[in-house]
């Protein structure tokens, strides 16, 4: 039987984990298609799109959420949802942002209902 996953996942823990080399987040959660990570990028976010659909889970600050053609203002506590392919990226975001990170779904995203 495989070993059991942790069932919580605290903040200021994943904030310690480092990022895994040529990554700029941590790998917090790995099961199935299910990808959790820890992003808190420092100064400007060069995010270029990704091959699956991703949420953000805001667990610290404030800022701009580009993705697409729209802006989205956002604070501590936000869902923000990125469709596989996606431009998008944090702008104008406080010293202290910080996000989860939710990747899943096969490569090329979910079909939209």
């Amino acid at each position: 039987m495989p070993p059991a996953l942790p069932h919580a996942f605290a903040a200021a823990v994943a904030a310690l984990v480092p990022p895994e080399p040529g990554r700029r987040s941590a790998l917090i959660l790995s099961h199935g298609t299910l990808e959790v990570r820890w992003y808190a990028p420092r100064g400007t976010d060069p995010q270029t799109p990704h091959s699956r659909d991703e949420v953000y889970v805001v667990a610290a600050g404030h800022g701009e959420f580009l993705c697409g053609e729209s802006i989205s203002h956002f604070t501590t506590g936000a869902l923000l949802f990125a469709p596989a392919g996606a431009e998008h990226r944090f702008r104008n975001f406080s010293e202290d942002f910080a996000t989860w990170v939710i990747f899943y779904g096969p490569e090329g995203g979910e079909a939209p209902e």
